[in-house]
């Protein structure tokens, strides 16, 4: 097999992480409107019930790098995808609220490990040519597994009437994650540990021999390159906050933050509710919702393709870009009352795909490749929990901005944020396209 082959087996598991990490959070979208009905929800209570997740999503986030650096990279990411199963099943049959909100937390400390650690891996592994290009293709795994929750979404919502999903229809939905949980707790049998953290607990033949299979001649190269790495010991969250590095920290919490204040989730989560309210029925609602996951998987294949070509920085430029003016366009029509016909669906579509060239993959890659080997797992838990909890801000408020403000006023707080997005990457974020992780780290030292 060549060392191709071997890089894209090992990505394409770790990115079925991704796959239960959009499964997961986007299965709530299908569902909401019939909880809401059944528990009779206030807009508040709504916001908890669709972003209660996230919390467990802060937990794993904050746990995963530690857990990472002291067991390993696999042996982790197998304890996400036990939290998926166990969340799955509780779900189903939670007699509850609070019950439905405790399996939520624990699906949620599922996906927060998996956000850091599939990216994690796929970095550590994957030759700096084509690296962006593999840690997108754990954003493809997200999306995917967007997609084909709102498939199954609208499949069991298609069963039976209104009130089976409002009594059960729900249940299956959230129970239907297992199959994907179990899928990759196999996967993941097959799949070697990270060559650095191998290399962090001095296992240089291990390390060594997998280097051997994923970069072939290079591979002496890059154990050099990490030996000199390690040697530096910048080893505490301490260091992150020392000059040069703290560049990096601050790269990483404000684009992990900005990729999800600009709304992304607001779309995944409530994109059936936002076209009911359109004037679109819940069947119509729910099929316009897998349009917007199919053209989140086509334009996620885009930037695959171009991210190493043309480069982190210019894509995310793009995107924000383009991101800024949908919203406003969307926050035009909806300010306007032109909620007929497809000017909504058109410029929700045009948004996702600004989005999903740039914020959607990038931000896992860039976060991903800035911080040093002997720090990158705790230094990471810091950027993504902060994404966590841009993601809970967002959702929790979601429907009270909606009620207090209304939707056009709603969409320009996002457009706002698309703006500040563009200010950011242009003013502060560095090009690391093809560079080794090794050169990257080099880059922050003073």
């Amino acid at each position: 097999m060549s060392t191709q082959k071997f890089v894209y087996q090992y990505t394409l598991v770790a990115a079925v992480g991704g796959l239960l990490f959009g499964y997961d959070t986007a299965v709530i979208a299908g569902a909401i409107g019939f909880i809401e009905k059944k528990y009779q929800l206030s807009p508040a209570m709504t916001g908890w019930l669709a972003s209660c997740a996230l919390v467990g999503c802060m937990i794993g986030a904050m746990v995963a790098g530690w857990m990472s650096d002291r067991f390993g990279r696999k042996k982790i990411l197998m304890l996400s995808a036990i939290a998926f199963a166990v969340s799955s099943l509780g779900i189903m049959f939670a007699p509850g609220m609070s019950y439905f909100v405790f399996f939520r937390i624990v699906g949620g400390i599922g996906i927060g490990i998996a956000s850091i650690l599939s990216p994690m891996y796929i970095s550590e592994i994957a030759p700096p040519n084509i690296r962006g290009r593999l840690i997108s293709i754990y954003q493809l795994g997200i999306v995917a597994g967007i997609l084909l929750i709102y498939f199954v979404n609208a499949l069991i919502a298609g069963l039976y009437d209104e009130a089976w999903n409002i009594e059960t229809g729900w249940r299956w939905m959230f129970g239907s994650g297992l199959i994907p949980s179990v899928i990759f707790m196999i996967f993941l049998f097959i799949v070697p540990e990270s060559p650095r953290w191998l290399a962090q607990q001095n296992r240089w033949k291990e390390a060594g021999d997998i280097l051997q299979k994923v970069n072939g001649d290079r591979a002496a190269e890059e154990t050099q390159a990490i030996r000199e790495s390690l040697s530096a010991k910048q080893g505490s969250l301490r260091d992150l906050i020392k000059p040069g590095l703290r560049t990096a920290l601050i790269i990483g919490v404000l684009l992990s933050i900005l990729s999800q204040v600009t709304g992304i989730n607001v779309i995944m989560y409530y994109a059936p509710e936002i076209f009911k309210a359109t004037g679109d029925g819940a069947s119509s609602a729910l099929l316009q919702t897998i349009l917007v996951g199919g053209i989140n998987l086509l334009m996620t294949v885009i930037a695959i393709k171009y991210v190493d070509k043309l480069g982190r920085k210019k894509l995310l430029l793009i995107g924000a870009a383009g991101m800024s003016i949908c919203l406003a366009a969307i926050g035009f029509a909806f300010h306007q009352q032109h909620t007929t016909g497809y000017w909504i669906l058109a410029g929700i579509l045009l948004y996702i795909s600004f989005f999903a060239i740039s914020l959607g993959p990038l931000t896992f890659v860039v976060v991903s490749e800035i911080f040093p080997t002997n720090i990158r797992g705790r230094a990471m838990s810091v950027a993504i929990f902060f994404l966590w909890l841009s993601v809970y801000i967002v959702s929790q408020t979601f429907p009270m901005l909606l009620n207090a403000i209304g939707t056009a006023y709603t969409f320009w707080i996002y457009m706002i944020f698309s703006i500040l997005a563009f200010v950011f990457v242009w003013r502060s974020v560095p090009e690391t396209k093809g560079k080794t992780l090794e050169e990257i780290e080099n880059m922050w030292r003073v």
